[in-house]
């Protein structure tokens, strides 16, 4: 490795102030300056965090041109190197599957990967994203203005293939599921029909309820269902196919997806012999899979969250995909909490549309599970917790049934 190239802090604000940052996006698209590491710049412990494990100041590869943190939902965030090679491959190969370049709402936080795909397949397009404000919260009554906006006569920017003087041809977002659900569940009819005129809505970052996507399409909207993470340049798997150059491979002994192609990471920045990049080309996830009879690959849940209930091992996000099939569940969370007896017990803390039972939400994991898999417990709950990427915090719904705040 030459490490000729420096790494600069990037503190990305919320809400339209981010507007700011988009020259140095685009000048890191274009491969020149310093590597960037975008922090929250309104979250000063997470960048202190990020700061001490990712080292801004200290010469890189010369080949990194961002360096995304994990979650950290399982243990200290890890930095991924990305290239603009493979920012560029993964804005390429998105284009092709949605129809063409466009213009993009920015509705997630800028400073993870799915946000930043956002800005930076926009900026390639020729157009500034339009700004949602969510450092309050998501709020579907901001949509019309913002679809209206996107769609109409905006300025270009920069010299990308979809640059005109006009609206842009395409408009996209992006979203988490909650935040669907939200506008389906709480949003006005005009928020419903605004994310209905838009050429799509790529969902991504936790499961999606067979409901929530059967909701979405009979709105009119477009839902392209993507898996991927911050060592992929966010979404490599479009509603269960591969990008273009994208290979998918699950190993035989424990179902494990392996991930390859022009899009992966160069590596991390604070762990440089990690198990996941020790196979030359390739990322080992954390994930569970399989490729369907249809040639497309479903997630089972992830290898470091499965449970040891008395011997038997369960995949909580199985557990969630069927209490998702329930018409009354929004979103749902299954953790594992310590049990003198079975050494783990399966809870669940769970939003609700209408109302249902403990014993209902037992009977219908039961039904098509088995009884074996059904939680020991459900919990009704208004929201369930969040990282600042928007994924929810699986230590903090197990830290409350722990203590008592999330009821039994």
């Amino acid at each position: 490795m030459t490490a000729s190239r420096e790494l600069r802090t990037l503190p990305v604000p919320g809400g339209p102030a981010v507007a700011e940052l988009f020259p140095a996006f685009e000048e890191m698209l274009a491969d020149r300056g310093p590597a960037l590491l975008p922090v929250p710049a309104e979250d000063p412990a997470r960048t202190r965090l990020l700061e001490d494990t990712q080292r801004p100041g200290e010469p890189i590869d010369e080949r990194a041109a961002l360096v995304v943190s994990t979650s950290g939902s399982t243990g200290t965030p890890k930095g991924a190197m990305l290239s603009a090679a493979a920012l560029e491959a993964s804005a390429t190969a998105t284009d092709a599957v949605l129809g063409g370049p466009g213009r993009w709402i920015l509705a997630l936080p800028a400073h993870h990967i799915a946000g930043i795909q956002v800005i930076l397949r926009s900026l390639r397009a020729g157009h500034e994203p339009v700004v949602v404000d969510v450092t309050g919260g998501f709020d579907p009554a901001a949509l019309p203005d913002a679809v209206a906006e996107c769609t109409g006569t905006g300025a270009a920017v920069g010299t990308g293939a979809g640059a005109s003087a006009g609206g842009a041809a395409r408009a996209y977002t992006s979203l988490v599921p909650g935040q669907l659900a939200k506008v389906l569940d709480e949003g006005s009819p005009d928020a419903v029909a605004a994310l209905a005129a838009l050429d799509a809505v790529l969902l991504g970052g936790a499961a999606s309820a067979p409901d929530l996507l059967a909701r979405a399409a009979d709105a009119g909207i477009r839902v392209v269902r993507t898996y991927g993470m911050s060592e992929t340049a966010g979404g490599c798997v479009y509603d269960g196919r591969p990008l273009d150059g994208v290979r998918i491979e699950i190993d035989d002994d424990e179902g494990r997806v392996w991930l390859a192609g022009p899009q992966l990471a160069l590596g991390y920045r604070n762990a440089p012999e990690h198990v996941a990049f020790a196979r030359e080309g390739w990322f080992r996830t954390d994930d569970a899979g399989r490729i369907d009879s249809g040639g497309r690959l479903r997630i089972l849940g992830r290898l470091d969250e499965a449970l040891s209930v008395g011997g038997l091992t369960l995949l909580p996000q199985t557990l969630e995909d069927a209490l998702r099939m329930h018409s009354a569940v929004v979103d749902v969370v299954v953790v594992g909490i310590p049990d003198p007896r079975l050494g783990t017990r399966p809870v669940a803390a769970a939003t609700l549309r209408s109302a249902a039972t403990t014993d209902e939400l037992r009977a219908h994991v039961t039904g098509l599970l088995g009884a074996h898999s059904a939680p020991a417990a459900v919990a009704v709950v208004d929201a369930l917790p969040t990282l600042p990427g928007g994924k929810v915090d699986r230590r903090a719904v197990a830290a409350g049934f722990v203590d008592g705040t999330i009821g039994e």
